[in-house]
């Protein structure tokens, strides 16, 4: 496609303003410019973005790789990544007015997504450094949570809470990073599994694309259905997408082994998914005001602080 004569559209859902739907001679396409964001990543942003796109298709639902090129400092042009369009609705949009029997249906359907993504195996955490996806270090300080709260309560919006806060936070990291020390395996992580970034069949809850890879890297296994379930409280929504994610990689952590009973066996893993998102949580929270879901977050940490409580909400 001659993205010169294409007419491009800023797709909604996103805070990086990077993606636009491509629309010429009657072909509709999907274009990643990697020109301020996606930049800040590194010249390799780019191939990184598409060496997992090729990895994971015909596992999950995601966008064919159309076109790579890098960035190109001396022409001052970005990178740039055109794949092919999805079809289906953004699941925020869907699920507003979501019958009880559609919203199982899509819970059930993101659980298995979820499932099949803890089960793709990799040799260790890290992130992904270039196009063969070679794995290197996480940033400072991720590699433990008491650390990642220490480093970000030096931060202009975590350093204005009381000390009682901040002390709270500190024992709540320091109980969640007990609960995953015994996960010993990593795997491919989106790392920004929510509602924005499915798309679904808006008729029979199917998921139809998973896109916006751009924080995918290799990690542990319940980061993403924490993510998923940071927000999704609601009851029966959020045990389908649990009982779903459990039956599906039953029997892959020693510690949730089919032998226990469902019930703990379902307490385990939702205990460590939210115990995984706190990393997230941390990080957008230190950066409230910059969007809705960094004011949001940071809202459902301080009630975690407050409460010292995984599985608080904000009210």
């Amino acid at each position: 496609m001659d993205l010169l004569r294409a007419g491009l559209t800023p797709l909604e859902g996103g805070f990086s303003g990077e993606t636009f739907l491509a629309e010429a001679a009657g072909e509709r396409s999907v274009v990643r410019i990697y020109a301020d964001r996606g930049a800040r990543r590194g010249s390799n942003a780019v191939e990184v973005d598409a060496a997992v796109l090729r990895l994971v298709r015909g596992l999950l639902p995601v966008p064919e790789v159309l076109e790579v090129r890098r960035p190109d400092e001396s022409a001052r042009t970005p990178g740039l990544l055109v794949m092919s369009y999805l079809e289906g609705n953004r699941l925020d949009l869907v699920l507003r007015d979501a019958s009880p029997e559609l919203r199982g249906r899509v819970a059930a359907s993101a659980g298995e997504m979820l499932a099949r993504l803890a089960q793709m195996p990799m040799l260790r955490p890290g992130m992904f450094l270039d196009g063969d996806l070679k794995i290197g270090a996480f940033p400072p300080g991720a590699e433990d949570l008491v650390e990642w709260v220490t480093r970000h309560s030096q931060q202009r919006v975590l350093r204005e809470w009381s000390t009682s806060q901040r002390a709270g936070l500190l024992e709540v990291a320091d109980r969640a990073q007990r609960l995953l020390d015994g996960v010993d395996r990593a795997c491919l992580v989106h790392s920004d599994f929510n509602p924005k970034n499915l798309l679904v069949d808006p008729w029979t809850g199917v998921v139809t694309g998973l896109v916006d890879w751009e924080f995918a890297h290799s990690g542990g296994p319940f980061t993403d259905l924490g993510n998923f379930l940071r927000f999704e409280r609601e009851p029966l929504f959020a045990e389908e997408v649990l009982a779903t994610y459990v039956r599906g990689t039953s029997g892959l952590d020693p510690s949730t082994s089919s032998g226990r009973r469902k019930r703990g066996q379902r307490d385990e893993v939702l205990d460590r998914a939210r115990a995984s998102d706190l990393w997230a949580l941390v990080d957008l929270a230190a950066r409230s005001g910059d969007h809705p879901v960094a004011s949001r977050a940071h809202d459902h940490l301080l009630a975690i602080a407050r409460t010292g409580d995984l599985h608080a909400t904000a009210v």
